[in-house]
């Protein structure tokens, strides 16, 4: 008999990456029936996570020496460069706020047992709606152009996974598959429009662009003389919505029930394919807010490389966040640190700018590793 649509299928034992949610109610209590002690379950997840982060930097270090450099002075330098100045603190919130956001739309469609490879295309089609409505509006109230920037960031966005989304439901196409070729889609369109119909006629910008966004379609600073802008405070918002979405209303259980077993939800009465048209859509739009923040808050115009592979980086963050908004958010900024970090590192002392994949592919090993101990834990 037909399984239907078929997602990253979790064992009833262990449910999705980084939370068990067994059958199609899940499992709400710990040893006895007694509610888990959640301080201690983020205490014990904070742990290895610092766990794994000293390690990917211990054998960081390591491949530093054998470049003949320091690395007291590396690691002086990185801290420096991401931690230890107010542009360095605004360089790594403007690099983890597209994180955060790509994240907590990959950890939606995860949770719902969909592999969405394709924030990276999301991101740049929700680039491009912002830029539309940021460009051929005229001006508004601020708030209410900002308003309608984050609707056609979202709109491009969930546009983008929605094709994917429902090719998978409609068609049991693979997903993996059709939303990577669908990066490379959403990336050509906006380079197409960018060197073609939408591009700055002037001739004064150095690379393809748009004309700049109107005022009342930026983003205002969050600090002041950075590139910093309260962005930031729209992914920690949009963290909490994620979560209660996720947690407390019958749309998350619906979503988690269909990740974590679609069988069980068929035979409770979930609508399976509908689940993963919603997830997709949601996890699109969040990422297509990420493009949007780089639209207004950073470049305030559209280019062809808007995204320095964001989309990518977000399935890191995601994963080393448990799929958890709370640990998404803490996630995106260790990453965001290493990227600004790293290039300090690189300015500073040479190190080579490819140190930063290495440290991420270590972290990302480690997180593997993590996933590893608890499954056997479970069993």
């Amino acid at each position: 008999m037909s399984r239907g649509v078929e997602g990253p299928q979790w064992s009833q034992a262990e449910g999705p990456p980084g939370k068990s949610e067994g059958s199609a109610q899940g499992r709400s209590s710990g040893p006895g029936g007694q509610p888990p002690n959640l301080a201690i379950k983020w205490l014990r997840a904070a742990g290895v996570a610092l766990l794994a982060i000293a390690a990917a930097f211990l054998a960081a270090s390591i491949l530093i020496a054998i470049l003949g450099i320091n690395p007291i002075r590396a690691f002086g330098a990185f801290i420096q460069g991401s931690l230890g100045t107010r542009n360095g603190i605004a360089e790594t919130l403007v690099r983890a706020t597209p994180l955060a956001l790509a994240g907590l739309g990959v950890a939606v469609a995860f949770r719902a047992g969909v592999w969405n490879i394709g924030a990276e295309g999301q991101i740049f089609l929700g680039a491009l709606g912002a830029t539309l409505v940021g460009l051929y509006l005229p001006p508004l109230p601020r708030p209410v152009h900002l308003l309608l920037v984050g609707l056609g960031g979202f709109a491009g966005g969930a546009l983008w996974g929605g094709i994917a989304g429902f090719l998978k439901a409609r068609f049991q196409a693979n997903e993996i598959i059709v939303t990577i070729m669908m990066n490379y889609l959403g990336i050509l369109l906006v380079g197409f429009l960018v060197t073609g119909p939408m591009k700055d006629a002037s001739g004064l910008a150095p690379q393809p662009q748009t004309v700049p966004l109107i005022a009342s379609a930026l983003l205002p600073k969050l600090i002041p003389a950075t590139r910093a802008h309260i962005g930031t405070l729209f992914a920690i918002a949009a963290a909490g919505v994620v979560w209660f979405m996720m947690k407390r209303t019958s749309l998350g259980y619906e979503l988690r029930s269909s990740g974590a077993n679609p069988d069980a939800a068929r035979h409770v009465g979930i609508d399976v394919k509908r689940a993963v048209v919603v997830a997709m859509l949601i996890s699109g739009g969040l990422a297509g807010l990420a493009g949007a923040n780089e639209v207004s808050g950073v470049q305030h115009y559209l280019t062809q490389d808007i995204s320095s592979g964001y989309g990518y980086l977000s399935i890191a963050v995601a994963l080393f966040g448990g799929l958890e908004p709370l640990g998404i958010l803490f996630s995106s900024l260790f990453f965001g640190a290493v990227l600004v970090g790293s290039e300090a590192m690189q300015r500073g002392l040479s190190v080579p700018i490819y140190l930063v994949y290495i440290i991420e592919g270590l972290v990302i090993i480690s997180m593997l590793l993590r996933q590893l101990a608890r499954r056997r834990s479970t069993v």
